[in-house]
């Protein structure tokens, strides 16, 4: 225990300086590499190198667009925490909320009203679409998709879901069960039964399904999709998929769940995705933004009718549950921290219009990289995107893993990962300037004749 002391006491004091020594650096970066061989989650290390090709780079802070190494190297962020930092890195308006809350109190009893989770659920009612109202609040995206899941049971009383080929909604059981990327799956197979999956943007198929399920009288719960598929690559899905989504679920009885982790909070250039088509789902999970890059915060809003249609808490039709925790009772959800920098958070995107700047800046880097695509027709294959939620697809993985080497040798990160490389995610902050946009777009181009030359192409 000593020597755990120690060691906790000198990190503290890392955390606490304003400058470091170059011994405190050597120091960091070296015991670093040796606690996430020794004492992290396996491989992981290896994984997160990726592009990299070494370990030399250990993240110590960050600024509004860009983060900065132990040494003060600096890269320009367009992989974004995959959709975190929308309101940009450290945002000091933000975090001046969460200081402010901090300095007052930073969890709550858990028995009083904490009134921060109660302003928080009256603004995002506020702010969603149609007539949804009933917040609850989680810490990971994957927790906020159970709780959708459940509350789908408790309002449909049915069994079933319906989800896509190529979903991604979380990886804890329940979540990964929808999930439609076999890597991700097959290990955990048998998992949560009662699960198909259907062609993403495809109406019919998602009809046929509930209607088959239906009529050998097995009850379906929900539609689970995702607005924009963003794990698979940034699949947008033909004009009017959600709209017919919705009048599927409404012909069948059954609830429609968005997942707006990722799309949601004006990533794709309107606050919610699903305001593109003007459609409401009956639950619809965000995260992601949600935190302001400051502290995490996910959850769920559903429309009135998903705590009251079945009555399942109750045994009576048309009343609230008796039990308010029947969904969860997550004991850090929807904490003070939390909610102060959601707030803090939704303030900052309506004050600076960050829908408006996601759509704007997007169209500008599509623009970009229609450009860049007839300049390299047989390495950029396409692009694709909606506000600042943007894919680029080569021929085949290891041509955009490349590619996302050579953005990273000039100080540019991508969502360069060994999961999909074939498909490569820009996905800045909005706040992003245009000046540096154009930097992107010119590190892009030369990365993209690098990996040219480098598979001849």
């Amino acid at each position: 225990m000593n020597k755990a002391l120690e060691l906790a006491t000198r990190v503290v004091d890392y955390i606490e300086k304003d400058t470091l020594t170059d011994a405190d650096k050597k120091a960091i970066h070296d015991e670093s590499i040796a606690n996430f061989n020794e004492n992290y989650n396996p491989g992981w290390l290896e994984y997160r190198k990726s592009v990299s090709t070494d370990s030399a780079f250990i993240e110590w802070e960050d600024e509004d667009d860009v983060f900065r190494d132990l040494n003060g190297t600096e890269f320009i962020d367009c992989l974004g925490g995959f959709g975190i930092f929308i309101c940009g890195h450290n945002n000091q308006e933000i975090k001046k909320t969460v200081r402010a809350q901090l300095d007052r109190f930073s969890l709550h009893s858990q028995e009083l009203v904490d009134p921060l989770r109660g302003y928080l659920a009256k603004l995002l009612a506020m702010i969603t679409p149609g007539d949804l109202q009933y917040s609850f609040f989680t810490n990971g995206g994957a927790e906020a998709v159970e709780m959708a899941l459940k509350l789908a049971r408790l309002a449909t009383g049915g069994r079933w879901y319906i989800s896509t080929v190529g979903a991604f909604h979380g990886k804890s059981m329940g979540a990964i069960s929808m999930g439609g990327k076999g890597a991700y799956r097959e290990d955990y197979i048998p998992m949560i039964q009662q699960v198909q999956h259907v062609e993403y943007g495809n109406a019919e198929a998602m009809e046929t399904a509930v209607k088959n399920l239906q009529t050998v009288g097995e009850k379906v719960a929900a539609i689970i999709v995702e607005p924009v598929q963003g794990e698979a690559g940034v699949i947008i899905p033909p004009k009017g998929y959600l709209k017919k989504l919705r009048e599927i679920a409404d012909k069948y009885g059954v609830a429609l769940i968005f997942d707006e982790i990722q799309t949601g909070l004006g990533r794709t250039g309107t606050m919610w995705r699903c305001e593109a088509e003007d459609v409401t789902p009956d639950i619809m999970t965000f995260g992601k933004a949600s935190s302001g890059g400051v502290v995490p915060i996910t959850g769920i809003i559903a429309r009135p009718w998903t705590y009251e249609k079945s009555g399942a808490g109750t045994g009576t039709e048309g009343k609230m549950f008796d039990n308010p925790w029947i969904l969860g009772s997550p004991t850090f959800g929807g904490n003070p921290l939390a909610c102060a920098a959601f707030i803090s958070t939704i303030k900052y995107m309506l004050k600076n219009d960050i829908p408006k700047q996601s759509k704007e800046k997007g169209d500008y880097y599509l623009a970009g990289l229609k450009k860049l695509q007839e300049k390299y027709p047989t390495v950029l294959l396409d692009y694709r995107g909606a506000g600042m939620l943007i894919c680029m697809e080569f021929p085949e993985a290891e041509v955009g893993y490349t590619v996302t080497k050579h953005m990273f040798e000039r100080k540019v990160m991508v969502a360069g990962t060994l999961v999909n490389a074939k498909t490569v995610r820009i996905e800045p902050p909005a706040t992003q300037s245009y000046e540096t946009i154009d930097k992107v777009l010119t590190a892009l181009d030369e990365s993209l004749a690098a990996t040219k030359a480098d598979f001849n192409l």
